[in-house]
């Protein structure tokens, strides 16, 4: 038996997963972890990672390291996503976290972290025909599952932060800011022809503005187990009607939302806004959530090559 422990170092957060690997094949987690880091803070458009950024992700791959280092037949497994992917002094930062952790990070292309959000989630959902979004901190990940296959995969340099800042969309949202963000989304979303091909379909959500939405939802319903999104439902009118109530209310009155982390209650509307306009062009009519993703997908990678 091997002990796998995947670093994911978002846009936003930062997680930790430790695996049993066991050797019929299969895998346990037996401890998860998550800071809120926010390293593509203040990024701009000059796409430099800012040095608080830096120490507070560099502070939180500290703070794993009691979690996995004392495990027998480790494997420790590190990845980058899109603020790093961005960031033009992301070899500066590579080489801090080296020096602090002893983490080689390994900086995913986009096509690569939209691939393992597919493995991830196809493989625990068992869907056949869905297009899969995951919104992140700095990028979001679209995938066209047809027939259980990966027909077409993007991933687009944008998400909850980085629209949340370059529209003003923190606190009180004006109208003329949504309209911008609005019209912004639809342009670089129209760019991606094979789109077409997933109108009507259901939307299988991943990445931290999404669970965020579940977790509201479930709440708001009352039902036990908020975290437990796996394989949860909304429709659409659902979606709208959450998206509605938090534009309705400056910030400190959407802290107070239940389901809704007070951290993530800046980057929200931002974080949803991806979301809402695919709803919109596609003409969906129902989203799922999956609790599966990248760390998922990594690991059933793993264990096929082994």
């Amino acid at each position: 038996m091997q002990n796998l422990a995947i670093v994911d170092l978002g846009s936003n957060s930062v997680r930790l997963a430790v695996n049993e690997l066991r050797d019929d094949g299969t895998y346990r987690e037996v401890n998860r972890v998550k800071a809120d880091s926010r390293l593509s803070e203040g990024m701009g458009p000059e796409k430099i990672l800012q040095p608080k950024a830096m120490e507070r992700t560099i502070a939180a791959l500290r703070s794993f390291r009691p979690y996995y280092e004392q495990l027998p037949q480790l494997i420790v497994r590190g990845i980058a996503t899109a603020a790093v992917r961005q960031a033009r002094n992301r070899d500066e930062f590579l080489a801090q976290v080296k020096r602090a952790t002893n983490i080689d990070l390994e900086v995913l292309t986009g096509d690569q972290e939209a691939y393992y959000d597919y493995l991830g989630a196809v493989n625990r959902l068992k869907v056949k025909d869905c297009l899969l979004l995951d919104t992140g901190g700095a990028s979001c990940e679209l995938v066209h599952v047809k027939d259980g296959r990966d027909a077409n995969l993007i991933s687009v340099p944008f998400g909850a932060v980085n629209l949340s800042e370059q529209f003003h969309l923190d606190d009180r949202v004006a109208a003329v800011d949504l309209f911008s963000a609005q019209v912004f989304l639809r342009e670089r979303l129209r760019d991606i022809w094979w789109l077409n091909d997933a109108k009507h379909l259901p939307l299988v959500l991943l990445g931290g503005a999404n669970r965020t939405l579940a977790r509201m939802n479930r709440q708001q319903q009352k039902i036990l187990h908020v975290e437990n999104i796996h394989g949860y439902r909304l429709t659409t009118d659902q979606v709208m009607r959450t998206f509605q109530r938090l534009l309705a209310v400056p910030l400190r009155e959407r802290k107070r939302i239940s389901g809704l982390e007070t951290e993530r209650a800046d980057i929200i509307l931002g974080g949803m806004l991806p979301l809402v306009t695919l709803l919109q062009m596609l003409d969906s009519d129902r989203v799922v959530f999956s609790e599966s993703g990248v760390r998922e997908g990594i690991i059933s990678e793993y264990l096929s090559q082994r």
